[in-house]
């Protein structure tokens, strides 16, 4: 399998080790054994990144993470589990960051789904970027939402792809919008990907229609 080259962009060893345990939820111990072992990362089996904020996980190992999984498990069915890894580790960083970045207060989840959307984004992209490199930016315009990973460590060092394939990310987003939307409907499209081509990896949430 590729190992793609070290990028030195890192994440958080605590969230890697949210993710980690993420994963193991979604596909079991066995299936992130082999994942790691495939991506050449056994040193983490058993042994996840250490509980703190240390910026010292590479981008590419991550990226190598999410490749792994499409090696074991096909494309279609390895971005399918990492959307719902993706989707368990926000359960994870809600519980881990989210009062600190001012999601937990009754004062923010009383507000109503639209409020919610509106200032809770902009605080879990500042979260994500205190915990990683990413470069998030968060845009609001009349009809949606753009959220733009400008360095995506789901695709880090991947290109060729016919059309965006960052998992992770799209699990994750699928947790913020259940937690900000109150469980409603939402709309959510990764319109441009760096693995296709694109300069960032930009995501499109559709306004809630206001009843």
């Amino acid at each position: 399998m590729e190992i793609i080259p070290k990028s030195n962009l890192f994440y958080a060893n605590k969230v890697v080790r949210l993710y980690l345990s993420a994963i193991e939820e979604v596909i079991g111990k066995n299936g992130l054994n082999a994942t790691l072992n495939l991506a050449k990362l056994s040193h983490l089996i058993d042994n996840y990144p250490p509980d703190n904020l240390n910026k010292e996980f590479d981008f590419a190992d991550f990226s190598t993470i999410a490749l792994a999984l499409e090696e074991v498990y096909g494309a279609k069915g390895g971005r399918l589990l990492g959307v719902r890894a993706g989707k368990a580790y926000f359960a994870h960083a809600i519980r881990a960051f989210g009062e600190k970045a001012g999601l937990t207060q009754p004062e923010f989840t009383s507000l109503p789904p639209q409020e919610k959307l509106r200032k809770g984004l902009p605080l879990i992209a500042a979260a994500s970027n205190s915990l990683s490199d990413q470069n998030i930016t968060v845009e609001e315009r009349e009809t949606d939402f753009v959220y733009t990973f400008n360095a995506c460590p789901s695709c880090w060092g991947r290109s060729g792809e016919a059309k965006p394939i960052c998992a992770m990310p799209t699990g994750f987003l699928q947790g913020c919008l259940d937690y900000l939307m109150d469980g409603k409907e939402f709309s959510l499209v990764e319109e441009k990907c760096h693995a296709v081509g694109d300069p960032a990896c930009v995501f499109i949430i559709k306004k809630p229609v206001e009843s």
